[in-house]
C-alpha cells in the first residue's frame, strides 16, 4: 500500500481534517516536521511515496519541496506551482501574460517610481502589498500622497530587503465581499463568499464565509488561472468588478477548516482523492 507523507510545520485545523479524511480511505500517512528534518540527499532514505507539502512556513515548505523532487519523490504542489503563488507579483505576471483577468499592478522600487506608477493607474486609493505574505498582513490602503510618503519611508528604513520591493495594486471597491474559490486540477469544488465591513476581508482578519454558488463564470476564470499557474491544489481571491470577475491572489497551501461547512464540501477529502489519483499517474 502507498504511503503519503504530510510534510507541515505544525498540525492546524486543516491538516487534522486531511488526516481524518485519509483515515476514512484506509490510506498510510506519514506527519513530516519539516522542523526536525535533515534534508540530506546523501543519507536520506524516504519511505513514503507522495508528499503533501502544508507548512505554514513558505521558506521551509520551499527548501523541503525542492529536496524531496530532487530525489525524483512527486510533492503536491510542485516547487513549480509553490515558486509563482507564493510571490503575489510574479503570480500577477503569470496571469497577465496568459491574459487571466487579474488587478491591475505594478512593482517599483522607490518612492518616486510609486508617485508615477499610481498616476499612471488613475490615482489614489491604491494597495501596497508585501510581494511575499498571507493572512492579508501587512498590507496598505493607501488614500493620498502624505500616507504614501509616510508608508514608503517606513519600509525603506525598518522592512527588510523584501519589503523595500513595493507591489502596488489598484484599490477594487468591493461590495464588502470577495470570492474564495477552492479549486483542484483546474475543476473548482465549491467557493465561499468573505463578507466584512472592512476592506481586508480574509477569515483570519474576522471575515464571514458563507457558501458561494459556482457559476460557469467562475468555473471558467478559475481553470484559466489554475492553468496558467500549473494546476495542483489552490485556493483563488477573486474580486467582483464592474466588468466581470478579476483574480486577486491564488494559494498554494491555503486553508480551508473554515469553508467545509458552509460549503457542505469535503475540501479535506477532495485533497486526499488528488493525492491517490497523482499516485496512480506517477
Amino acid at each position: 500500500m502507498s504511503t503519503i507523507a504530510l510534510l507541515h510545520t505544525t498540525i492546524r485545523g486543516d491538516e487534522k481534517l486531511i488526516l481524518q479524511a485519509a483515515g476514512k480511505r484506509n490510506i498510510n500517512v506519514k506527519l513530516i516536521d519539516a522542523r526536525e528534518e535533515i534534508l540530506d540527499p546523501y543519507r536520506y532514505e524516504a519511505d513514503f511515496d507522495l508528499v503533501l507539502e502544508r507548512c505554514v512556513s513558505t521558506v521551509k515548505g520551499m527548501h523541503a519541496t525542492r529536496f524531496y523532487e530532487s530525489l525524483g519523490i512527486t510533492v503536491v504542489n510542485s516547487s513549480r506551482v509553490a515558486s509563482i503563488c507564493e510571490d503575489k507579483f510574479l503570480t500577477s505576471l503569470t496571469l497577465f501574460r496568459q491574459k487571466v483577468p487579474t488587478v491591475e499592478f505594478a512593482m517599483v522600487f522607490s518612492l518616486e517610481q510609486a508617485k508615477q506608477a499610481i498616476k499612471l493607474m488613475g490615482g489614489f486609493p491604491v494597495v501596497i502589498k508585501p510581494p511575499l505574505g498571507s493572512w492579508g498582513r501587512l498590507l496598505t490602503k493607501v488614500n493620498d500622497m502624505d500616507a504614501l510618503e509616510g508608508v514608503i519611508e517606513h519600509k525603506e528604513v525598518l522592512g527588510s530587503p523584501q519589503q523595500k520591493a513595493f507591489y502596488i495594486q489598484k484599490y477594487i471597491k468591493k461590495p464588502e465581499r470577495d470570492i474564495r474559490v477552492f479549486v483542484i486540477a483546474g475543476e473548482t469544488i465549491c467557493a465561499i463568499y468573505r463578507t466584512s465591513p472592512h476592506w481586508i476581508t480574509n477569515t483570519a482578519r474576522g471575515g464571514k464565509a458563507t457558501n458561494c454558488p459556482v457559476t460557469k463564470e467562475l468555473a471558467k476564470i478559475a481553470k484559466q488561472a489554475s492553468d496558467a499557474v500549473g494546476g495542483g491544489i489552490l485556493a483563488m481571491d477573486i474580486f467582483e468588478m464592474r466588468d466581470g470577475l478579476a483574480i486577486n491572489e491564488i494559494n498554494h497551501t491555503m486553508e480551508f477548516k473554515n469553508s467545509e461547512a458552509p460549503t457542505g464540501v469535503s475540501i479535506s477529502g477532495a485533497i486526499v482523492d488528488y493525492c491517490l489519483k497523482t499516485l496512480k499517474n506517477i
